[in-house]
């Protein structure tokens, strides 16, 4: 099994590498033709650009954040304090791109610090993100690890802007040169380490974030390179890059909002459900029928409410243990599953208590489900032997009220499970 895994794994790990240097050598060779073309910069165009892109980034921060919050995983909190100085640095650099000075045509311009920052801060949160998550997962300070997240992003984006101002010229362009800018190519390498790590990790989570975290990197491998062959700050490669980048952070926010849409109809259906049967929970069961007497009001249909109570669960318990009695609960709860229709709600109420709802249905209908219900508890051939007894109410015959309904229909419950009782105390009255 070990072996089995550890081939797993090296088949992941090398279709990583593989796609993400495909991708990136695809980015290069575009890059590099686009070398090629007279293109004349429109500084507008980059400055939306920046601009859209650091808002994309400011907002996957607070979608981050909101998903640390609720988690506790680190992951999440590396990201929002990391992405909020990416978003706001863009943002403010897409000011220089409206008005730039005659220097921004200079083919011996390094790159400017808000790319720098956002390249390099974005390849480091990346990586350290897969190694924070393996060995420190949880969070079990928030407000003070935000704080302190927060103090460590400044700090490193200080030692890169400071890092960026004193490196030599001819170490960050070469004007005309195979790569002018290598410096994009440290990030690029990261970003690579970042691909291969976050496609690992979907061998164990395929969640729309997980996903867009790969995709994202291996953009940014691509944004990198296609950077790495830009002559001055306004040419077609440096577009191309922009476009890469804007690209990574609208994956990285598309991915963040569909999986916190499913996290929070995992919370919704947390919210409505027993967490032990599967079954609607007493706040759903209230809700059904509250719409279902609003649409009988208005079709003038009746509809149909079941009570079930387990016979004896206290001597199961007693008996053979409370496991066995949990087991007998969820036994009821499957035939209440198997005999309901697709527009009916099967709902424990909490204990041994289950209800019923059952749109369009009258008397005789609520009389046969019950019926099934019940033989098909008494029929299960499991030990011990589990029986239920039941109680009906129908609308608008019974009450016009939720209270109403279920009052009736408890009341009905208990009247059939005194003549269980009495029936069982003269069989054995009989038998002595």
């Amino acid at each position: 099994m070990d072996s089995t895994r550890s081939k797993r794994d090296l088949l992941w790990r090398s279709q990583a590498v593989r796609l993400s240097i495909a991708a990136g050598s695809c980015a290069l060779l575009v890059a590099w033709l686009l070398r090629r073309f007279d293109y004349h910069p429109d500084p507008s165009l980059y400055a939306e650009l920046q601009l859209t892109s650091g808002i994309l980034a400011i907002t996957f921060a607070a979608i981050a954040l909101v998903r640390f919050r609720g988690t506790r995983d680190r992951l999440p909190l590396i990201f929002a304090c990391g992405f909020v100085i990416v978003g706001f640095s863009l943002a403010s650099s897409s000011l220089a791109f409206i008005h730039p000075s005659p220097a921004g045509y200079d083919t011996s311009l390094r790159d400017p610090l808000a790319w720098v920052i956002s390249r390099t801060l974005l390849a480091v949160l990346l990586v350290a993100g897969l190694v924070v998550e393996r060995r420190f997962p949880t969070a079990r300070n928030p407000g003070r690890e935000i704080t302190g997240a927060l103090v460590v992003v400044v700090l490193l984006t200080s030692l890169l802007s400071a890092t960026h101002g004193q490196l030599p010229s001819v170490f960050v362009v070469h004007p005309g040169g195979a790569i002018p800018r290598p410096g994009n190519l440290f990030p690029a390498g990261l970003f690579l380490l970042a691909a291969i790590g976050y496609h690992l990790r979907q061998m164990k989570s395929r969640t729309p974030f997980d996903r867009s975290l790969y995709i994202s990197a291996v953009l940014n491998i691509g944004c990198s390179l296609a950077a790495s062959q830009s002559d001055h700050t306004f040419d077609a490669p440096f577009a191309f890059a922009e476009i890469l980048q804007f690209g990574s952070f609208a994956v990285l926010l598309g991915g963040a909002l569909f999986d916190n849409a499913k996290l929070f109809e995992n919370i919704r259906e947390l919210a409505v459900s027993d967490s032990l049967t599967g079954l609607a929970n007493h706040r759903r069961l209230v809700e059904v029928l509250g719409n279902e007497i609003e649409r009988a009001k208005r079709t003038g249909n009746a509809f149909a409410l079941l009570l079930f109570d387990m016979d004896g669960l206290k001597k199961i318990n007693d008996h053979y243990g409370h496991l066995v009695g949990t087991r007998a609960i969820c036994r009821v709860a499957s035939a209440l599953r198997a005999h309901s229709r697709a527009i009916d709600t099967a709902a424990r109420q909490g204990g041994d208590e289950f209800a019923l709802v059952l749109p369009e249905t009258g008397v005789t209908g609520a009389r046969e489900a019950a019926l099934r219900v019940r033989d098909r508890v008494s029929q299960d051939e499991e030990e011990p032997q589990v029986s239920i007894s039941a109680g009906i109410a129908v609308y608008p015959h019974d009450g016009q009220t939720i209270e109403a309904l279920l009052s009736v229909a408890d009341r009905a419950l208990y009247e059939m499970k005194g003549r269980t009782v009495e029936a069982l105390q003269f069989t054995r009255a009989k038998a002595v």
